[in-house]
């Protein structure tokens, strides 16, 4: 929980990353300002610009955009808009039942389509979010044996201690290095040291828990509940900015 001024300076002043994505779900505005105070700065570290996409089969991450991808779509529907907006599309927190998460149906329907842009490019196998944490093993198994996609790490991170819990290890140190790596399929995702809940405090996680959950109808436009979010799709309007995270 922190602003887009915060999370660049934490990650020059503390962090060691090379490349960091800002990403934000089902709006583009956090990597737009991201981007826009990263050009005026001196910072050591590239941007990478996303977006991390509602879709009827889960969450789909989308980097290297910078245009927004619509939401509530069918996987291959968003998969190909992804595509044909440049951008590379990251299955997060894979079977992950603490989020809407890909399911392993859905995962092995994508990799038996076939059709022109309708294929993810990478995912993390270690992702050290709670919701991630939980399914990691089981992600990694996966892909390993059946999907040989790229492998990516993330922390997910929606507090600053988290920044780098887990990371994407690529021969080079750009944005476009790490791109071409993802491409050829030489990455690999590795973890960090993730910090205890405790350290987070149990009620910063909850309060973020609740507002991840209401981050889809609030960017949307919609009331910020749950039966908004459940029923009412047709409504969309200019929305307050949301908070972000920092994969």
């Amino acid at each position: 929980m922190a602003t887009v001024p915060e999370l660049l300076h934490y990650v020059e002043e503390r962090g060691d990353l090379d490349v960091i994505a800002v990403t934000e779900h089902d709006t583009i505005r956090a990597a737009e300002e991201a981007r826009e105070l990263h050009a005026r700065g001196s910072f050591r570290f590239e941007l990478i610009s996303g977006i991390e996409v509602t879709t009827l089969d889960g969450h789909l991450l989308a980097l290297f955009v910078d245009e927004p991808v619509p939401s509530f779509r069918r996987m291959e529907e968003t998969l190909v808009a992804v595509h044909r907006a440049g951008g590379i599309a990251i299955v997060p927190h894979p079977l992950s039942w603490l989020t809407r998460s890909v399911s392993q149906r859905v995962l092995q329907r994508i990799a038996a389509n076939g059709n022109d842009g309708v294929h993810f490019d990478a995912i993390e196998e270690y992702n050290l979010s709670p919701a991630g944490r939980v399914t990691s093993a089981k992600a990694r198994r996966l892909n390993r044996e059946r999907l040989h996609l790229a492998a990516v790490g993330s922390s997910d991170a929606h507090f600053l201690q988290s920044i780098g819990s887990a990371r994407t290890e690529f021969a080079g140190a750009s944005a476009a290095d790490l791109r071409r790596a993802i491409k050829t399929k030489s990455t690999s995702g590795e973890p960090g040291h993730a910090p205890r809940m405790s350290e987070l405090g149990y009620r910063n996680i909850a309060v973020q828990q609740w507002r991840g959950m209401m981050a889809t109808p609030r960017n949307m436009g919609w009331m910020p509940t749950i039966r908004s979010f459940i029923i009412s799709r047709a409504r969309h309007k200019p929305a307050p900015d949301g908070k972000t995270g920092v994969r």
